[in-house]
């Protein structure tokens, strides 16, 4: 029997076999697949100007943070949220005359006090928070 007399059903199932052979010649044995360890180049503190230790920031100088300073939060319910209108009082956790927290992008790297500047807020750095601190806050 020619292709032409075959039936359809018959001529995609040897389609699909053909595929299926052909597949079974490509896949790799699991011994095909096994793989060598690795190899990465030792990381070091040297610098490209040889100064040593020198960070090169260059390259993200230019990158914009949000920095924001927050005097202090709380949580209210929905019911009581909504409630809120001109001339509502929220009370903070924070007491009066307590250093404000500035963060940048929503961590926290300072504490400071509200200054006013030309007619504008500002803040006076007071404490920065220090690196390792920094990320042992970032676990809890």
């Amino acid at each position: 029997m020619s292709d032409v007399e075959k039936d359809p059903n018959e001529a995609l199932a040897d389609e699909w076999a053909a595929a299926l052979e052909e597949q079974d010649d490509v896949v790799a044995t699991p011994n095909d697949m096994a793989a060598d360890a690795a190899q990465f180049q030792e990381l070091t503190a040297e610098s490209k100007n040889g100064s040593g230790g020198e960070v090169q920031l260059d390259a993200i100088l230019d990158v914009p943070v949000t920095i924001s300073m927050e005097i202090g939060r709380t949580q209210i319910s929905i019911r009581n949220l909504l409630q809120l209108n001109q001339g509502s009082v929220v009370e903070l956790d924070r007491l009066a005359g307590e250093p404000m927290d500035v963060l940048v992008n929503g961590t926290l790297i300072a504490k400071g006090e509200v200054v006013v500047v030309n007619e504008k807020f500002g803040i006076r750095l007071t404490d920065i928070i220090s690196p390792a601190d920094r990320v042992r806050r970032l676990g809890r």
